[in-house]
């Protein structure tokens, strides 16, 4: 009788935990969470504001996840701003990169299992709040031990520097790109994986954003050479050691653009993206002999056919990661009911951000 009893009680439980993870139209829990919102797009140190509300149950394909930590990028202020060409349906939770860790699954997930640690390979699908739910399609498992801030930023700045240099033509070891902006998060990704790869980088930076400190910072992470746009400009010929750039990568316009062009070997690729990706390619006239290009990362993760490009992607860098050759930028943890300073700071912050901000779920 004992062990009959006990045996009813194991197979309860089981049935339980099993309608919990399978959504078995069972209401078990009832699980609140924190996160930022806003509800019309303006200045984010207005529209933005801190709520809690009950996290729903989950469809067939819904995996629930417990974020650990997430960016601020300059690119979601422009989202919160309504600056992006693509912009999401209000009310909106911001964040466009997190890592979790998954504790739910819906019952017709079968590539993510609770336990897993993931991060998100699609755009606008919100990562500032304490719980998610998110479709199966939409997250990448990675491996559990990689840094934490570095798994955060790992979606966009990384995944876009990858394609860049992947997508247009086929580096060598030895050859060398030339970038501007090289201070930004996409910029620093170019740095590490050129440096992983064998390839030169001849990196400009803004003089007025802390240039000595940038510049130590971008040699420590592997650039092979940093000047400022005034230093570049004086190069009456590319009298360094490496040889003449065969790829550009351009996200500015004006003198930081025609820089580029400058210093590019005949017949080379220019490629535009962020800011300059909405520029029109006028310098074709200067530069008749060079290939233009324009990258947008959202568009490329939105093409079904590239699944296993990004499959190859995610596995490529994450290695990377893992073996400690591609480091986060310098990023500052700050808790969720501290947003205001998080997005103060990079509303402000001059050209590129000098340190990103990192929401920490960790801490309740």
């Amino acid at each position: 009788m004992i062990l009959l009893t006990s045996t009813r009680q194991l197979l309860s439980n089981a049935i339980y935990r099993n309608s919990r993870h399978a959504n078995l139209n069972f209401p078990m829990r009832n699980l609140m969470s924190k996160q930022l919102v806003y509800c019309e797009f303006g200045d984010p140190l207005e529209v933005v504001k801190c709520r809690e509300s009950i996290v729903p149950p989950l469809g067939k394909t819904d995996v629930l996840v417990r974020m650990l930590a997430a960016p601020v990028n300059p690119a979601d202020i422009n989202t919160i701003q309504g600056r992006t060409p693509i912009l999401p349906q209000l009310p909106h939770v911001p964040g466009d990169e997190g890592v979790g860790n998954v504790v739910e699954v819906g019952p017709l997930v079968s590539k993510i299992k609770i336990g897993d640690r993931v991060v998100l390979n699609t755009r606008l699908l919100g990562t500032w709040r304490y719980y998610g739910i998110y479709n199966e399609r939409d997250l990448y498992v990675i491996p559990p031990h990689i840094n934490l801030a570095d798994a955060a930023m790992l979606s966009i700045a990384p995944c876009s520097a990858y394609r860049m240099l992947k997508d247009y033509i086929k580096l060598q070891p030895g050859q060398t790109v030339v970038q501007n902006g090289a201070n930004s998060a996409v910029g620093q990704s170019v740095i590490q994986l050129c440096r992983a790869w064998g390839v030169n980088t001849f990196n400009i930076v803004a003089s007025h954003c802390g240039f000595e400190a940038v510049k130590k910072h971008l040699l420590n992470i592997g650039a092979t050479c940093v000047l400022t746009l005034e230093e570049a400009e004086e190069l009456t010929c590319f009298n360094t050691s490496l040889i003449r750039p065969i790829l550009a990568l351009n996200c500015l316009g004006g003198r930081h653009e025609n820089v580029l062009l400058h210093l590019l070997r005949p017949y080379g690729h220019v490629v535009y993206y962020g800011c300059a990706y909405d520029l029109p390619l006028t310098k074709k006239c200067i530069r008749g002999d060079l290939t233009f290009h324009k990258f947008n990362l959202t568009d490329w993760m939105e093409n079904k056919s590239d699944f296993l490009k990004r499959q190859i992607m995610f596995t490529d860098v994450t290695q990377l990661m893992v073996i400690g050759k591609h480091c986060p930028p310098i990023y500052e943890h700050v808790e969720l009911k501290n947003y205001i300073y998080a997005l103060r700071s990079t509303v402000h912050c001059e050209a590129f951000c000098n340190t990103y901000y990192l929401f920490d779920f960790t801490v309740l």
